[in-house]
């Protein structure tokens, strides 16, 4: 009786776990700590793209030339921590990830690590004067990217509440999609005015910067039911 008990407990456990998505029964924490680490690595070589003026005789005005680099660096770092902000507040819905989801946010860090040499070219080309619209676009389209891996990603697991945690009702996941979907239009729009002008395109780019850091309606609430069920969870 008891070999016949522990047979149909496994066969229970097998159907459960083929009738998940593939892989859905691997806890996320593995890829949410990898992830924290591509992103503090790419923040950290933002600050090595600013180089030191070789002319020391004349350091103070060599260091004011660097402005491009300084306000590259500071926009850049803002919104690398912006999507650092992000994708934990997707994490913080998604209570599994199958082999799609693992794909897909290993692309996303792939974007966000390049993110360093798109800065850098944007730096050059408004110190030198020559390529600013180029290297604008070239920018614009990397974060353009970015904005549209995290839509899919979300989406791909709240359809369905494919990986969604039990605790994330469905309010708390539109309310997320919809502070989401707008990222890959603004961006295609500051980058879109960028080609015409450059510096108005990186203001409406910076414009992007305060929005997304403001709390999501819906979400918080949401946290504070986690937190209640699960004690020390997030």
């Amino acid at each position: 009786m008891r070999w016949f008990r522990a047979a149909n407990d496994g066969s229970t456990k097998d159907t459960t776990r083929s009738s998940n998505p593939i892989g859905a029964e691997r806890d996320p924490k593995r890829l949410v700590t990898f992830s924290d680490a591509v992103i503090a690595i790419a923040v950290t070589l933002l600050v090595l793209e600013i180089q030191p003026p070789e002319d020391t005789e004349h350091l103070l005005g060599g260091l004011i030339e660097l402005w491009p680099s300084y306000v590259a660096y500071a926009i850049t770092f803002l919104l690398i921590g912006q999507m650092w902000v992000n994708h934990h507040v997707m994490f913080d819905h998604i209570g599994s990830a199958d082999r799609p989801l693992l794909l897909l946010n290993t692309l996303l860090l792939m974007v966000i690590a390049f993110l360093p040499f798109a800065s850098s070219l944007l730096a050059h080309a408004f110190e030198s004067g020559h390529g600013k619209q180029t290297a604008l676009i070239f920018y614009g389209a990397t974060y353009e990217l970015a904005a549209i891996l995290f839509n899919v990603i979300w989406e791909y697991a709240r359809h369905g509440r494919r990986l969604l945690n039990s605790a994330t009702d469905n309010d708390t996941a539109r309310a997320i999609s919809r502070r989401f979907r707008p990222a890959p239009f603004w961006i295609a729009a500051g980058t879109a005015l960028g080609a015409l002008h450059p510096v108005v395109g990186l203001v409406v780019v910076i414009a992007f910067v305060p929005f997304y850091w403001w709390p999501i309606n819906g979400e918080v609430a949401s946290i504070r039911r986690i937190r209640e069920q699960s004690p020390g969870a997030l």
